[in-house]
């Protein structure tokens, strides 16, 4: 009940004042609590079930949970892409053509994603590429780091808020699933950016899970 979910926040250190992000940056005095996971040794451990079922765990506390996917390839989404290659296409509710872990996500939690709940290093390069070419970065030189890092943070704490169930009402907590594993060349931008994003909104407010065999 809720009296429960209120006694686990105040006995949890994860549940603790945000007074140190806000000082941080003041955009993320709302609380919100980040649980990201991540795989190693092969591809298709599991992560997607692992982040469903951590979710299951929290909504019987009656914390109210949002999720999404980071897929490090380059495609924009997983529309064009082979299911001999990454298995089958998820279509969203808004049309969005994204990997099958969203549907777990909704399935097991019970939730209404959008696209922007898919975040591919294609979406993610494209609009860093816009803002430069729009100029607003104001001359510089546009780099991995800070801009390609901050764009995902950005994008995961923008999506982070939205709500996503039945209540209408913010989540409490947003679970990330970073694709593939930790060793592929292009996931280590997000490793990255995920390493300043603890920083970013606060240790007490972030928790890394790794699946290994």
């Amino acid at each position: 009940g809720t009296g429960e979910a209120e006694h686990l926040r105040a006995a949890s250190p994860f549940f603790q004042d945000a007074t140190e992000a806000a000082m941080i940056d003041p955009a993320l005095s709302t609380n919100m609590k980040y649980v990201v996971i991540t795989g190693g040794t092969i591809s298709g451990l599991g992560k997607g079930t692992t982040i469903s079922s951590i979710g299951v765990v929290l909504r019987s506390h009656g914390l109210r949970v949002t999720a999404l996917k980071v897929d490090p390839y380059l495609n924009v989404d997983a529309g064009t892409m082979s299911p001999f290659e990454h298995g089958e296409v998820y279509v969203l509710e808004d049309g969005g053509e994204a990997d099958l872990d969203l549907g777990n996500y909704e399935r097991f939690l019970d939730l209404t994603l959008t696209s922007s709940h898919s975040v591919t290093s294609g979406k993610i390069y494209d609009h860093v590429i816009k803002q430069e070419r729009k100029g607003n970065y104001l001359g510089k030189t546009v780099q991995m780091v800070p801009h390609v890092t901050d764009a995902i943070q950005d994008w995961i704490i923008d999506i982070a808020q939205k709500p996503v169930d039945r209540s209408g009402e913010r989540p409490a907590v947003c679970l990330v699933e970073l694709g593939g594993t930790v060793g592929d060349i292009e996931s280590a931008v997000y490793l990255e950016a995920l390493q300043q994003m603890k920083f970013r909104v606060g240790h007490e407010n972030f928790l890394m899970v790794h699946l290994g065999m």
